[in-house]
């Protein structure tokens, strides 16, 4: 074993001596790794919450209507289907005005869209999953308009009635 002379240090060091050689090293850096792993962990659990929600509402049925007024064929959405329904969700008024609207779902459409064209070709496997994605995002896109269509219908309706 090795050991240093000690004036070659300002301050003791190895393994005979107790003492560190800077006592306040380590204190402010555990806190700051603490807290950016807290921000990862709490963000990771957001993103696969909202991923959740996401799915959830798209699993949703979507009326025929809705599919009619998209032009789709046999009843299948597929990505490009996403850009008619959001022409179509902005075109149905909405009654209620603090509901949110496919802001978050076009910005990951787009991103997913970009991974897509930026390494779909040299992974295949993730060119099959932003599809599916980008499926998911028509599907929540169609159950937006079919709710707003739904919800004006019965507003018709009851004016109707009245």
């Amino acid at each position: 074993m090795l050991l240093v002379p000690v004036h070659w240090y300002f301050r003791t060091i190895g393994v005979y001596f107790p003492g560190c050689h800077n006592p306040f090293r380590g204190r402010g850096m555990f806190s700051a790794m603490l807290l950016a792993i807290s921000i990862v962990a709490l963000s990771q659990f957001a993103l696969y919450y909202w991923r959740a929600v996401l799915a959830g509402v798209a699993a949703q049925p979507v009326s025929d209507r809705v599919l009619v007024a998209a032009q789709v064929e046999n009843g299948r959405l597929t990505p490009q289907h996403f850009q008619t329904l959001a022409g179509l969700h902005d075109l149905t008024p909405d009654l209620y005005p603090n509901r949110s609207g496919l802001g978050l779902v076009r910005a990951y459409y787009r991103l997913i869209q970009g991974l897509d064209a930026f390494l779909g070709e040299r992974i295949p496997s993730l060119a099959v999953w932003s599809e599916r994605e980008r499926v998911l995002c028509a599907r929540y896109a169609a159950v937006q308009v079919d709710r707003r269509l739904q919800a004006n219908l019965d507003l018709a309706a009851s004016l109707r009635s009245c």
